[in-house]
């Protein structure tokens, strides 16, 4: 099938396998975490607290781990990480199985993760153009990636739930430590090869600066990183609010939460899904302006909604939006930017998406405590409106073509 063309590659076939086993234990520690932080806490904000914590190095170290990733292959530091993460998820379970955890504990151990989530997503993110064998496959292999993953979400928290209401978190956890072994024996099945004198050659803080003068000289980059930055602040962060979503608003239990956490997978799948029926030639940046819009007036209708089925519909089309702005932003910069300085750009991409996104997950959590949980969901709907309104006065702007067709 022409939508699966880029599993006939060798590398990314073994990417793919090992990702799809580790991510079904993630979305699984994830459920497991969250119920578990509000259970202790019943509190919004320590629950946007303890996701805070865990994304705030992205914010922080992105653009420098950029600009170290450039000046070394990528292979090896994805294949340190995962044995990193995998001890970290050892440890947290040790401490959920020991009775040790409180929410001060579980933020240590975010922030762990969080810093070495920071090396291996800009490592995993560079290192797929060496996957590819034909570059022009790159923009199905970006949208097929991300199908894994937002199958993995839809898939994981429904089990997850399932385990958590029956043998608790601590099972999660677990489950989670096991499905590293997988990713770590893809990754030593792997034969990548990666171009020596691609790597930057500069001291870290002249590969920052010449990073940061590379986006000035392309506005048409830097503008979708700006949006994306925004929607991390206003809108992305509504998964925050999932589980006090599913407890207050619609009087439900773990199981409830993850069908909410599921809805958001199925509906990120099937635009993932999308993407990766997508044809050369297309404008990602129309895409990246409905997708804004779409997400806004999504919210607005969960905000709205008065029962719980139309709710997870509503939540799956938010998730729809939220991938399809996000892969067409991370296609446009995966297929426009210059070798030499991947890693640094998508640093400013993981900044924007990741780092900016503990800072929206604590300022959506104070005003859910604050505001309550449907005005600030009608706040963040409004707001991706209004982020589309501006993208569009920038696009009419900048791109002399007519943006509709009549």
């Amino acid at each position: 099938m022409d939508i699966l063309r880029s599993l006939s590659y060798p590398n990314f076939r073994l990417h793919v396998i090992g990702q799809a086993i580790s991510l079904l234990g993630t979305w699984m520690q994830r459920v497991a975490i969250s119920w578990l932080v509000y259970e202790m806490s019943q509190s919004v904000f320590w629950l946007g607290f303890v996701q805070f914590v865990s994304l705030v190095p992205s914010l922080i170290l992105s653009p420098f781990i950029g600009s170290f990733v450039d000046k070394h292959k990528k292979y090896k530091l994805v294949f340190l990480t995962q044995i990193g993460l995998m001890i970290q998820a050892g440890l947290l379970t040790l401490v959920v199985g020991m009775k040790w955890e409180t929410v001060f504990v579980l933020s240590v151990l975010g922030f762990c993760q969080g810093v070495i989530n920071a090396f291996d997503v800009l490592g995993r993110q560079s290192l797929m153009i060496a996957l590819i064998d034909n570059k022009k496959d790159l923009p199905n292999a970006i949208a097929l990636n991300s199908s894994v993953f937002n199958l993995a979400r839809m898939v994981g928290p429904a089990i997850g739930g399932v385990l958590l209401s029956t043998y608790g978190e601590f099972v999660c956890f677990g489950i989670n430590f096991i499905s590293f072994i997988p990713v770590i024996i893809c990754l030593m099945m792997m034969k990548v090869v990666e171009d020596q004198a691609q790597l930057a050659k500069e001291d870290n803080i002249t590969a920052l600066k010449e990073g940061f003068s590379y986006l000035r000289r392309s506005p048409h980059i830097t503008s979708i990183i700006v949006v994306l930055g925004f929607s991390s602040l206003l809108v992305i962060p509504y998964t925050s609010l999932l589980p006090a979503v599913a407890k207050d608003l619609f009087n439900g239990n773990e199981s409830t939460f993850s069908w909410f956490e599921s809805a958001a997978g199925f509906g990120a799948m099937i635009g993932a899904i999308n993407m990766a029926r997508l044809k050369s030639g297309e404008n990602l940046r129309y895409r990246v302006l409905f997708s804004a819009l779409l997400m806004g007036l999504s919210l607005l209708l969960l905000a709205f909604a008065p029962m719980l089925f139309p709710a997870l519909i509503f939540t799956a089309m938010v998730s729809f939006a939220m991938m399809m702005q996000n892969s067409s932003i991370n296609t446009y910069i995966q297929t426009h930017v210059v070798t030499a300085y991947r890693a640094r750009v998508i640093g400013y991409y993981v900044m924007a998406f990741q780092g900016i996104a503990p800072i929206g997950a604590l300022l959506v959590g104070a005003t859910a405590e604050y505001f309550g949980i449907k005005n600030t969901l009608y706040f963040m709907g409004v707001a991706g409106i209004l982020i589309a309104i501006f993208f569009y006065g920038y696009l009419r702007r900048h791109i002399q073509r007519p943006l509709f067709k009549f």
